[in-house]
């Protein structure tokens, strides 16, 4: 097996916490202390408490003191329950955990985000370059430029089968804004989201924006952790609204059959309340034979879907902040009209490069598949290296840039000089701390007994993060025989 490179060999060692700063975002949020601080206002405290809920159980009797003096004012700083019950993305805390480390001289190997390494082709960079050049920063319209909205019409059309018009197209700031205002678009208060698991981290907090209710379905890694269209069937309610898929799918990289999205379509078909979100962002990041169906396409279902897609991932576009929404026009004018009072129009420099992307031919042309081809190659290297460790249960994924490996076996046992391994987290702070590579517990995806891993990074670097990761194991033996 490679060595590590010199730049990752040449620092010494730290032995590390995954600590408070990360502790932090697991705390009950109806869990409140006293706090105190200096600043510069003179006598300047907060103080949080849980008492005089008499107007709303829910509710909190915040309130900050500033005093001066003999002066006293008091202000209420409760919060919403509705943001007290999501939950920061453990991703995103994860991320910059690792990043701050790094930045502090720990040498972390991060395979925690969901960002290909790769540079944005420069045929697209060069686009965003022009439009700078050329006066294009100013505000667009709030859907999006024309120019656009046809590129993306002509291109779900031609790769996807799916017929829409350019006002059936919302151009937002990320596939995330664009999921977002769908789910708030078409949800009710109590509605239910029916969201696969595993799935993405934020899913069910949208669903807990739009005073909805998440319903997990949960899947196999036997199976590929796709969903069985029969526990579907027998989740549904006359509350049910919005079915989420995501196909590649984050974190676990598996794809959808054509034949099992049939299957699904027709339960769907079946309740005339029941909308499907198809989340398709690593749609062009799948490997032979597996191949993408828009669930859009099926019979009777493209009045039914809100087709979501981006340039984030298969462009490597993710600081450019663009995604786009496809759907009937009642639903993406809706949508529309959220995004005019929440965020207007996404950046004009980043559309006319999106409409470069689009130009670079079928899947991306040549540009994506080069991209595509060292994923594949990454992907096949940490298949065969996980899988020489014993007590590991791997489903090989088809797409996107993610493993999601079992390795529930190594729980339950006591880790010299670090404590106890009881899930997924404990054992992602013991790696960070003994292996100082940085990655997602499965609980953070509704599968505590999995890990993603990223593998939107070079070969090398992988190879090093296998290395330390096998070496960190040694000692947690797995305590059954698998």
């Amino acid at each position: 097996m490679a060595t590590t490179s010199s730049s990752i060999a040449s620092k010494p060692t730290t032995s590390l916490a995954f600590t408070d700063h990360y502790q932090k975002f697991h705390s009950d949020s109806q869990s409140f202390r006293s706090l105190s601080f200096s600043s510069q206002l003179p006598n300047f405290s907060i103080r949080i408490s849980n008492a005089g809920r008499e107007l709303d159980s829910n509710r909190l009797n915040a309130v900050v003191r500033a005093e001066k003096g003999a002066e006293s004012m008091e202000v209420d700083i409760s919060l919403c329950p509705r943001v007290n019950s999501v939950k920061p993305s453990k991703t995103v805390a994860i991320t910059d955990q690792a990043t701050a480390l790094v930045q502090a001289g720990v040498p972390v190997i991060r395979l925690a985000a969901g960002e290909p390494d790769f540079d944005t082709p420069s045929v697209i960079a060069e686009a965003g370059i022009n439009a700078i050049r050329e006066g294009y920063t100013r505000y667009t319209p709030n859907a999006g430029l024309l120019e656009l909205r046809s590129a993306i019409c002509h291109k779900l059309k031609e790769e996807n089968g799916l017929s829409y018009t350019p006002d059936q197209i919302l151009v937002s700031n990320g596939a995330k804004q664009s999921i977002l205002q769908a789910v708030l678009a078409v949800c009710s208060p109590g509605d239910e989201v029916l969201i696969p698991a595993p799935f993405w981290v934020s899913y069910p907090e949208m669903a807990r924006l739009a005073d909805a209710t998440p319903v997990i379905l949960p899947t196999r890694i036997s199976e590929n952790f796709l969903l069985d269209p029969k526990l579907l069937e027998s989740k549904l309610t006359d509350k049910s609204r919005l079915l989420i898929l995501c196909s590649p799918s984050n974190p676990t990289g598996s794809v959808y059959p054509r034949n099992l999205l049939e299957e699904i379509a027709e339960i769907v078909a079946r309740h005339p309340r029941l909308l499907v979100l198809s989340d398709e962002i690593y749609e062009h990041i799948i490997y032979s034979p597996a191949t993408h169906t828009s669930f859009a396409s099926l019979p009777g279902m493209w009045a039914r879907t809100l087709t979501v897609n981006g340039f984030s991932k298969a462009f490597a576009m993710t600081g450019w902040r663009l995604g786009y929404l496809a759907g009937p026009k009642h639903f993406v004018s809706a949508c529309n009209k959220i995004q005019s009072q929440f965020t207007s129009g996404a950046s004009s420099i980043s559309q006319k490069a999106a409409v470069a992307a689009l130009g670079l031919g079928y899947a991306g042309g040549e540009a994506v598949s080069i991209m595509v081809k060292a994923f594949g190659e990454r992907r096949d290297f940490l298949v065969k290296s996980f899988g020489e460790l014993d007590g590991v249960k791997i489903s090989e994924p088809q797409g996107a840039f993610y493993l999601f490996l079992d390795f529930s076996s190594y729980y339950g046992v006591n880790a010299d000089g670090f404590g106890a391994i009881d899930g997924s987290e404990s054992l992602c702070r013991y790696l960070l701390d003994k292996a100082q590579v940085a990655l997602v517990p499965g609980d953070a995806f509704g599968d505590d007994s999995c890990i993603r891993i990223s593998y939107a990074a070079s070969l090398s670097t992988l190879q090093a993060a296998v290395e330390r990761i096998k070496k960190a194991l040694v000692s947690l033996r797995p305590p059954v025989p698998v």
